[in-house]
C-alpha cells in the first residue's frame, strides 16, 4: 500500500566520501545524527525550454544541487571532526580553523509515513554550522537546536544528486538503508 501523507523525520545519519581521481565515490558506515527537529532543503537548477512548431518543443530540466538547513538538537562532536573540518587535539578541545577542510558525506534520513517511511540519500554534501548562539534559562528551559547549512550536489563521476524509497523497493535494500549507502542498480 502506498503513503497517503508524510509526517515526522528521523533516523538522520552521515556517511563519509571520498572520490578516486576518476570521481568514484566510496562512503563509509552510515552514523546516526540523534536529535533531528527539522530539514528543509530545496533544489537548485533550471529548466531550458526551446520552442519551435508554436510551442515547447524541447525542455530539459538541470538537477544540479539541493540547498538548505538541517536542524538538529546538538551537533555531535563525530560530525564536527568528519564534515566540519574541525580539529580534536590531545587533550580533547575540539578547534576550528579560519579555513577548515570540510569534508564530503552522503546524508540518510527518513519521513514517517501512513503505510511506509520514506527513506532518502543525498549523495554528495557538505555542511557549514551558521550560528552559534544561546541564551540564559528563565523560568522555563527552552531548548536551543543547532543549525547545519547543507549543500547537496551530484556525484563528481556523473553519479546522482539525490535517492529515496518507493512502493516497490527491494525489502532487503530497505532494510539495510542505514547500514550501507545504496548506489544505483542498473534494472534488468
Amino acid at each position: 500500500m502506498p503513503n497517503k501523507v508524510r509526517y515526522g523525520l528521523k533516523n538522520v545519519h552521515y556517511a563519509t566520501v571520498t572520490f578516486a581521481s576518476d570521481g568514484t565515490p566510496t562512503f563509509g558506515t552510515p552514523v546516526a545524527i540523534p536529535g533531528a527537529v527539522s530539514v528543509n532543503l530545496s533544489k537548485q537548477g533550471d529548466t531550458y525550454t526551446f520552442y519551435a512548431d508554436d510551442g515547447s518543443y524541447f525542455e530539459l530540466g538541470d538537477n544540479a544541487s539541493y540547498e538548505g538547513d538541517l536542524v538538529i538538537a546538538l551537533i555531535p562532536q563525530s560530525f564536527r571532526t568528519a564534515a566540519l573540518g574541525e580539529a580534536l587535539d590531545g587533550k580533547g578541545v575540539l578547534f576550528e580553523e579560519s579555513n577548515p577542510t570540510r569534508g564530503h558525506f552522503a546524508l540518510l534520513f527518513e519521513f514517517t509515513g501512513d503505510a511506509n517511511a520514506v527513506r532518502h540519500v543525498l549523495y554528495n554534501c557538505t555542511a557549514a554550522e551558521n550560528t552559534l548562539e544561546g541564551q540564559t534559562k528563565g523560568e522555563n528551559i527552552e531548548v536551543q537546536p543547532e543549525t547545519l547549512t547543507i549543500t547537496a550536489k551530484a556525484l563528481p563521476n556523473g553519479g546522482p544528486v539525490k535517492a529515496k524509497t518507493g512502493d516497490t523497493t527491494d525489502a532487503t535494500v530497505y532494510a539495510g538503508w542505514y547500514e550501507t549507502v545504496h548506489q544505483f542498480v542498473t534494472p534488468t
